[in-house]
């Protein structure tokens, strides 16, 4: 099969650690101890968040006064540097010398006149209790929002639209080889106005769950899997009556809802990728990951 693995950010960076190189290395080393069993049967594409790595550099951009801070296009595709640098070396410390990798620097357009830029919505960065983020976008001018306990600093989250480097991924793929790409949600960028053929980076964080449906959408994946830290879709999640769903079918979704901060993104992207391609999406936890594929856990969805 071919097979899509979106990582979410706690299997980089569990909530509240310190975003040091060693805890995202360590976390890293559990996620390529996942995965690396599956390349032996499957053809793999992973994909990865970038929420809090992109959120820390934009911090020490911003606190070097020497020179204007860099972008978030930019910064993103930074983060998609680091983070497949790492991904490929533990995955390759487990699999055989012959196996091919490769991280691929991934453009996505979005469209300019996307209403996302007049909602930012997207968390990027380390959270901050209350006092301390209204003084943050004081000194910054970022737009800050609760996110559970905590705040947390919020940029535009455009639709994907296209994945420019969809050709050479497919080629790695045919080759066999095993290919991170898409990290973050891609590097959003957008043609200038008036002028079709002129690419510009935008200041914005795309949606890694939509990208990463989109791609599985146009690799033809055979099974698309959004990996988190719960072990699927819950319904009543947290409260006393909160229980797991093995199996939702698209009519299952008409009248139900999921917050828009955590799951609800996960559940609307499995959904697009099941409604378009009448294959299998999945949700579930990293460590399960091989019981998900074969369809014993996680919360499966189905046309």
């Amino acid at each position: 099969m071919k097979i899509v693995i979106a990582l979410g950010g706690n299997a980089l960076l569990k909530r509240g650690q310190q975003m040091s190189e060693a805890n995202q290395r360590a976390n890293i080393q559990v996620a390529a101890a996942a995965i690396a069993p599956l390349v032996q049967h499957h053809q793999v594409v992973i994909t990865h968040g970038n929420g809090p790595q992109v959120g820390l550099l934009s911090l020490q951009s911003h606190a070097y006064t020497q020179v204007e801070p860099y972008s978030l296009d930019v910064l993103g595709a930074e983060t998609e540097g680091m983070i497949g640098y790492i991904l490929e070396m533990e995955l390759g410390n487990l699999l055989p010398a012959e196996q091919p990798l490769a991280t691929i620097l991934t453009m996505v357009e979005v469209d300019r006149d996307d209403p996302a830029f007049g909602n930012p919505t997207k968390f990027v960065g380390p959270i901050y209790d209350r006092a301390t983020s209204e003084q943050v976008s004081r000194e910054k001018s970022w737009v800050m929002k609760q996110d559970g306990d905590h705040w947390r600093r919020v940029v535009p989250s455009p639709t994907p639209r296209r994945i420019f480097e969809i050709r050479p991924i497919r080629w790695l793929l045919e080759k066999g080889v095993v290919v991170i790409c898409a990290g973050g949600g891609g590097i959003p960028t957008a043609y200038a106005s008036g002028r079709k053929r002129l690419l510009e980076g935008v200041e914005a964080v795309i949606d890694k769950d939509f990208a990463s449906e989109l791609l599985a959408r146009e690799l033809a994946a055979d099974l698309f899997i959004m990996a988190t830290d719960v072990d699927g879709v819950y319904r009543d999640w947290g409260t006393q009556t909160q229980s797991r769903i093995d199996e939702l079918r698209l009519s299952d979704l008409e009248g139900s809802s999921f917050p828009a901060g955590s799951m609800g993104p996960k559940v609307d992207a499995a959904a697009q990728f099941v409604r378009e391609t009448g294959k299998v999406a999945a949700i579930g936890s990293l460590e399960d990951i091989q019981e998900i594929v074969v369809g014993n856990k996680g919360t499966r969805f189905v046309a």
